[in-house]
């Protein structure tokens, strides 16, 4: 689990929004982009990123 006062610093490097940590996991509350987190370290890179469907919304 990620600290709480990283997840507060967090945003979406694609589109700036808030974040939230669900398992090994990062997502983004506006565009669903989903950042892994490896070793406990979240890979907020655009290019790591998954894209939710709209199936999961």
């Amino acid at each position: 689990m990620i600290d709480k006062r990283v997840m507060d610093i967090l945003a979406c490097p694609a589109c700036k929004a808030d974040v939230r940590q669900v398992a090994e996991e990062i997502i983004c509350a506006k565009c669903g982009r989903r950042y892994p987190v490896r070793n406990g370290i979240p890979i907020m890179m655009t290019e790591e990123a998954l894209q939710q469907n709209k199936k999961e919304e």
